[in-house]
């Protein structure tokens, strides 16, 4: 019952954090395309009243007429509208996510025994959540510090997008090493998102409430205080479509199960950001297919990497197993967790839909146990103790 009532908490949060992310990311990305599509204004007296740009467009059965003023406008409206609770939702939701499937189990989740770091591989639960933890401040605090150092009055976006990526290069380096290649994809989407999250919390709804604030008193509000929101807030439109992946990752074990998971990794973001830029200057009236094409081409290059060898026998083994050997195996390793009615206590239902109660069901997901048991990815955390031979028993199986 236990099992149950945290799979049905895990659901209603999931649901929440899905449903408050499409609301952020669909109104941060909206925002980002209709700053880009502003035109002059047409009108002598908006362009009297301070007016930046406009953009009319039709949507729904209706029409709508959007203005953006250069400074300020003269008085502002009661009912002005701020976007900052979507943001919140969604990080809060997440990291609640994280505590339950991750933080509640690290030496199943988290520990990663087959790093190749000796104090990785032994680390104990309490240490792998400590760590986490602090991989997620220290990837804001590193990346904060290094926009208010490499572009502190935003002249020098361009070397600090550079200094970002690496960045980021790092964190999925250092991520893939100390922790399971699945919650390594999600910590590093996570890093991310954390950033995301805390732009809006500390730099971009700070900044707007002083403009405003200004206003209110009949002053001049500061320009660098629009200029670090807009900069916050262009990074965390690139953040978007990689953090989305890295989210969806967990779902897909040979992206993270692969001893180059990290080089994959970046490949993905990389792919990610370039698609972004594309949309991003689409909407500036600017059609560069060269970045999608770039894009497209490192996913391509992720598939190289990350597919598996041809051949997925071993030399260690005389010949083909027998099924009763393979069963055997799948029941005594697998089991516990991948069957109808799971033994192990932390779910309720078998992980992935995959249940192994027949040799039907087992052969029908034949290569998907070889591939896992193959990078060590399964059995999680190897709780089951499989050995190198029994490991190279399933790479032989032939059928």
């Amino acid at each position: 019952m236990q099992a149950y009532i945290i799979d049905f908490v895990n659901l209603l949060l999931r649901w929440l954090h899905v449903i408050a992310a499409i609301a952020w990311i669909g109104e941060s990305i909206y925002f980002v395309m209709l700053d880009n599509s502003l035109r002059k204004p047409k009108a002598a007296e908006d362009r009297e009243k301070g007016v930046f740009g406009e953009m009319w467009a039709v949507h729904g059965g209706g029409f709508y007429h959007n203005q953006k003023y250069a400074t300020a406008p003269a008085k502002l409206p009661n009912d002005l509208h701020w976007s900052f609770w979507k943001a919140y939702t969604t990080w809060l939701s997440g990291f609640a996510l994280f505590v339950i499937l991750y933080m509640a189990n690290p030496g199943f989740y988290l520990v990663n025994p087959n790093s190749h770091w000796a104090w990785a591989a032994s680390m104990t639960g309490w240490q792998a959540n400590v760590l986490a933890l602090a991989f997620l401040l220290g990837g804001w605090v590193v990346y904060n510090e290094l926009c208010k150092r490499v572009s502190p009055n935003m002249e020098r976006d361009g070397l600090l997008s550079i200094a970002v990526a690496v960045m980021m290069i790092v964190v999925a380096y250092l991520s893939t090493q100390m922790f399971t290649g699945r919650a390594a994809f999600l910590l590093t989407g996570a890093v991310m998102a954390t950033a995301m999250s805390a732009n809006v919390f500390f730099w971009i709804i700070p900044g707007q409430r002083r403009m405003v604030k200004a206003m209110k008193a009949g002053e001049a509000p500061n320009p660098l205080d629009g200029k670090r929101g807009k900069q916050r807030s262009v990074h965390n439109t690139y953040f978007t479509l990689p953090v989305v992946l890295l989210m969806v990752s967990n779902h897909y074990s040979f992206i993270y199960s692969h001893e180059l998971a990290w080089v994959v990794m970046v490949l993905f973001i990389f792919a990610g950001a370039l698609i972004r830029q594309f949309f991003v200057l689409m909407h500036a009236g600017k059609t560069q297919p060269a970045y999608p094409a770039i894009g497209v081409g490192l996913i391509l290059l992720a598939f190289w990497v990350a597919a598996p060898s041809p051949s997925t026998g071993s030399a260690n083994v005389a010949s083909a197993p027998d099924q009763a050997l393979v069963a055997g195996l799948v029941e005594q390793h697998c089991t516990e967790c991948h069957a109808r009615h799971p033994e192990h206590a932390g779910f309720s239902a078998p992980p992935a839909g995959y249940a192994f109660d027949t040799w039907e069901e087992i052969l029908g997901h034949k290569a998907q146990i070889q591939q896992v048991v193959a990078s060590r990815y399964m059995p999680l955390g190897n709780i089951t103790n499989m050995s190198n031979e029994e490991r190279d028993i399933i790479a032989a199986w032939e059928e």
